[in-house]
């Protein structure tokens, strides 16, 4: 299950969190990775922890120029390249009033954008292997109208729009492209606002409590493998129930 054996994928925002598990998870399935980030040090850490398969290149997903370096690198050092996970971002959190122009254009163009350029840069290679699989890393706050995430919000549904596009031009190619919709996820940067672990730490989800990095890699990894190979233009809400709806407790018989 999930075999990513022969393939190469690259991984934006590789270096720590969700992005690290995604890594990780997919060496472990046979797969070939490059991790990208503009955390040099962290990804060059992480690639000679999982040695011979993973290397690391850097990227600023806003540059068209490394775009295009990080793309050559993974064929260079593999000989091809077979997926894509758009995971690199940036978040905020205030009202929409009080946001600056210029704070909202560096999201979305981070966000947003950096997912555009990603996809129309590895499409030819993708291509030349015989097809591929691209997993855009959406949000919760692409599925519902989240306080405090004006610009982060707007992005992600961006996110989920493009990823849809992008299925449909692309299916005959033999690309697929699918979006994950993490929740309230534990990673060290949600451990310094006072995220913490375990049940009942995040009631207003239907399974009280908030995911685990890999519990969203493990649903990467699918939809890079070949056992999703009839899922294209899907939207996969990793969220515990959040985005369902309201949390109603209640009691059998009452």
């Amino acid at each position: 299950m999930n075999n990513l054996t022969g393939k190469t994928v690259l991984v934006t925002g590789g270096a720590r969190g969700i992005g690290a598990e995604i890594v990780r998870l997919a060496v472990a399935a046979g797969g070939n990775v490059v991790i990208s980030d503009v955390l040099d040090e962290e990804s060059a850490a992480l690639a000679a922890e999982l040695g011979e398969r993973a290397r690391y290149v850097h990227l600023d997903v806003t540059s068209q120029e490394e775009w295009q370096a990080a793309a050559a690198h993974a064929v260079a050092e593999f000989g091809r390249l077979d997926g894509l996970v758009n995971n690199a971002g940036i978040s905020t959190g205030m009202p929409f009033e009080t946001e600056s122009v210029e704070r909202f254009r560096q999201v979305v163009d981070i966000n947003l954008v950096g997912v555009f350029a990603g996809m129309k840069t590895v499409v030819p290679a993708m291509k030349e292997a015989g097809g591929g699989s691209v997993v855009n890393i959406s949000s919760a706050a692409g599925l519902m109208g989240l306080a405090l995430t004006s610009s982060y919000g707007a992005s992600k549904w961006g996110v989920r729009g493009l990823t849809k596009i992008a299925a449909v031009e692309q299916g005959t190619s033999g690309i697929r492209v699918n979006s994950v919709h993490p929740g309230m996820t534990y990673t060290p940067m949600t451990a310094q606002v006072g995220i913490q672990q375990g049940e009942g730490n995040y009631p207003n989800t239907p399974m009280g409590r908030v995911g685990e990095a890999d519990e969203i890699a493990r649903a990467v990894v699918f939809l890079l493998s070949d056992d999703s190979s009839y899922v294209t233009g899907a939207e996969l809400a990793v969220d515990g129930g959040w985005t369902t709806g309201p949390t109603v407790k209640y009691v059998m018989g009452q």
